[in-house]
């Protein structure tokens, strides 16, 4: 799991400034999802969708701390509270595994609580309820747990790889099988790499999309520990039993990395924000080079692992599917996405975000996407978008005039799965609200 790595940030994606051989590589051996969906347009949401299997309205995290973001004067209306803490009543992903006899470890990011100890698995090491690594906190000594001994200038993405394959290197020539969550914190802000990859990228120069050094930096950094992985599997002769997944938790940061065509970036549910890389790798099990254009959601993770281990379904609702036919060359089921944003989310960069207006990347609403269409209902004022992804990935041409019929049916799909997922919309009037307050 990278963090804030945007859907177009590789070379496999499209990107000719960041270099990602060994992602490339893992991507060939494999397949592809080209309309993976992450679960939420924000970190802690959207892990907490991967944990637990279950969609937001679900779980109740939306966001990280607070939910009223951004001038008390600009919204019209109360958000619903966040959650920040996920319900240690759910069986979570690890902890399903953990049942099948799997030996559980995570490394890096959390952000889902204090301890993940507590949510089924054997081995922490640098996560808990934080969503960066902190000031100069991509080289030591660091501020995560469980990693005091490192020595003064290594690297953060380094050594969590370390840290992997010293667990399974542990636990490959034993009894269990193992589950490695390896969530780096790269390439999240704040933004740091080694001196020779700033250098390198300084002089290559970028284009108008891609063009920051130091991210691209981290990229490569990633990269690299990427291959350090793949090459401890096929060296100790595990390729073949391992199943390796790569994703994002949402999309990237676009004041810095677009990903045009796509609008906008981290925090929006126009498909910038929540449309992410997604590979699928396991040698002799998925045919090589394969390239997937059905959509998925990492809600799809939870129930693809229990169906590959084996394992029964516990007390979990389950808002995914096992995406393992797809995976073996059969078709999905065609289904529906939904997404759901009950609160505020502040702009990082007004001239940049490409959200609905300049002072938000997401304001209260909810999400369909139903085969090439896609629809945003806002909850303040009850406008309505449409967009017909097949030839506006930009999502620039509002048809909801030209397209009444398909609106109004999408619309009630999205009443009706709020409805059964319980999914709080909120409606009080927030009385510090200014009507004059200008917006562009």
């Amino acid at each position: 799991m990278a963090d804030d790595l945007g859907w177009r940030d590789g070379g496999i994606f499209g990107s000719k400034f960041y270099e990602t051989p060994n992602i490339d590589k893992l991507a060939s051996s494999g397949m592809l999802f080209t309309h993976g969906y992450a679960g939420a347009a924000n970190c802690a949401p959207s892990r907490a969708c991967l944990i637990s299997g279950q969609n937001t309205p679900r779980h109740g995290i939306y966001t990280v701390a607070n939910s009223d973001r951004g001038k008390s004067s600009t919204r019209k209306i109360v958000p619903v509270e966040n959650n920040t803490v996920l319900g240690d009543s759910l069986q979570t992903l690890a902890a399903m595994l953990k049942k099948q006899g799997y030996h559980t470890a995570t490394f890096g990011k959390w952000h889902l609580s204090e301890d993940p100890l507590t949510y089924g698995f054997d081995r922490n090491v640098g996560g808990d309820h934080r969503g960066n690594p902190g000031g100069n906190g991509y080289f030591a000594p660091f501020n995560v747990p469980g990693l005091n001994d490192a020595p003064v200038g290594e690297n953060l993405t380094d050594r969590l790889t370390d840290e992997a394959i010293a667990f399974m290197s542990d636990t490959s020539g034993g009894p269990k099988p193992f589950f490695v969550y390896l969530s780096y914190y790269a390439v999240h802000t704040p933004l740091a790499t080694k001196p020779e990859l700033l250098s390198k990228y300084e002089t290559k120069k970028g284009n108008q999309i891609h063009n920051n050094a130091t991210y691209a930096g981290m990229l490569e950094t990633l990269d690299y520990n990427i291959g350090k992985l793949l090459g401890y599997l096929k060296e100790n002769n595990l390729s073949e039993n391992t199943l390796v997944v790569f994703t994002s938790d949402n999309g990237g940061i676009r004041a810095i990395s677009r990903q045009d065509p796509l609008r906008a970036g981290k925090g929006s549910y126009y498909e910038g924000g929540i449309r992410v890389p997604f590979v699928f790798s396991w040698p002799g099990k998925i045919a090589p080079a394969s390239v997937n254009d059905q959509p998925i959601s990492n809600l799809d993770i939870y129930p693809t692992l229990m169906d590959i281990s084996g394992a029964e379904h516990g007390n979990n609702v389950l808002d995914g599917i096992s995406v393992l036919p797809a995976l073996e060359g059969a078709k999905l089921p065609e289904r529906d996405f939904f997404f759901h944003f009950p609160i505020y989310l502040q702009a990082y960069d007004p001239d940049t975000d490409g959200g609905r207006d300049s002072l938000f990347r997401t304001r209260p609403g909810s999400v369909i996407v139903s085969g090439r269409w896609k629809l945003h209902q806002y909850f303040e004022d009850g406008d309505l978008e449409l967009y017909d992804l097949n030839s506006d990935w930009s999502e620039t041409h509002n048809l909801i005039h030209e397209k009444k019929e398909i609106a109004h049916a999408l619309l009630g799909k999205l009443e009706l799965w709020r409805k059964e997922t319980n999914a709080p919309v909120p409606t009080e009037k927030n009385p510090d609200y200014d009507p004059d307050f200008h917006i562009n």
